[in-house]
């Protein structure tokens, strides 16, 4: 039964100076785990196809084609995927092959304009795919590659200061040092009692990532809770101040992203929780925190690559962020953080 199953050839995909990227662990379907190698917006996107008839036998075709693609997949549609990008080159004209050959492809400086994401709900994905044509089925070969995107850091940041509570049993005030963050930063704050009436427990602090995929009125929103630590035990003071000092480098963050081909967004919160002795919800507060896509270590490359391979500079300046704002606190506050900086 295999053997009407079985594909007559072996396709194998290989990029020029794939072993020499760096190599991204991303999630597959199933969870699996694969690497791919890291891209970036602008580069180009070579290398060479070989294709063997299996036991030395004659093959016939009618074509063979080579695509770049870059899709995004609903996991609640799995029927529709929707391509954004889509270049093909011609290898091979209809005939027969009956020994191992080799065809190059060259897809020259390829605008990349979204970051490679594989969420809850939505993949977006770029990969080379061969197609080798037949009478009968088709056989079709397929190799992922991982795309990083880059900002600019904005010129203003501005820090988000607000106070919150519940009337007559508590009064915080609580301060991040700024309202944009990149992958690798440091979230440096303070929360800072002014009224403390309720036996609070312990306090925490969480990151969590919400995604929301589709159009109303078919609109998913998942949220996962990335980390969640402890930042005081006990009940505090009035006059009480608690720094915060979260490194990100240590967590599987992505950007923020808004509407993706209007398709996805994916944003990030922080979320402070007191707990009172009765092991009950005092009060959550959640501060979105919109992260700039810009690290040292990838600005140091992205400019590299620009004076290397003549990258177009669109690739500093891609990826989807935008002003952080915040889900409670006062309007003065959120329209502070609204006008810290420029959309991405």
């Amino acid at each position: 039964m295999s053997y009407f199953f079985s594909t007559p050839v072996d396709i194998d995909i290989v990029l020029e100076d794939g072993d020499d990227r760096q190599m991204v662990d991303m999630k597959t379907e199933k969870n699996r785990r694969e690497k791919a190698p890291l891209y970036k917006d602008g580069e180009s996107v070579k290398g060479a196809v070989t294709i063997r008839p299996k036991d030395g036998k004659r093959l016939e075709h009618t074509g063979i084609k080579v695509q770049f693609i870059g899709t995004i997949e609903m996991f609640f549609d799995r029927g529709n995927h929707y391509e954004f990008l889509s270049l093909g080159q011609e290898l091979a004209a209809p005939g027969d092959l009956q020994h191992p050959q080799t065809f190059e492809f060259n897809f020259k400086n390829v605008e990349k304009q979204y970051e490679s994401y594989s969420g809850i709900n939505v993949r977006l994905r770029y990969f080379v795919r061969v197609t080798v044509s037949r009478r009968m089925a088709d056989v079709i070969r397929e190799k992922d590659i991982w795309v990083y995107s880059y900002r600019i850091p904005p010129e203003m940041n501005s820090s988000i200061k607000m106070d919150v509570g519940i009337e007559d049993c508590l009064h915080i005030e609580f301060e991040y040092s700024k309202s944009k963050y990149h992958l690798k930063d440091v979230i440096v704050g303070r929360i800072y009692f002014l009224l403390v009436r309720l036996k609070i427990k312990h306090m925490e602090l969480s990151i969590i990532r919400r995604e929301t995929t589709g159009a109303a009125p078919n609109q998913y929103n998942e949220s996962e809770t990335l980390v969640r630590f402890e930042i005081m035990d006990g009940s505090p003071s009035r006059g009480e101040t608690i720094p915060i000092r979260l490194f990100l480098g240590g967590f599987d963050l992505t950007p923020t992203f808004r509407e993706v081909n209007k398709k996805y967004s994916t944003r990030y919160y922080l979320s402070l929780v007191l707990i009172d002795e009765g092991k009950h919800l005092s009060i959550t507060m959640s501060t979105n925190v919109k992260r700039q896509v810009l690290t040292s270590s990838r600005c140091t490359k992205v400019l590299q690559a620009i004076r290397n391979r003549a990258v177009s500079p669109s690739t500093r300046n891609c990826c989807q962020c935008g002003p952080a704002n915040t889900d409670r606190g006062s309007s003065s506050a959120r329209e502070s953080a609204d006008s810290s900086g420029m959309r991405m």
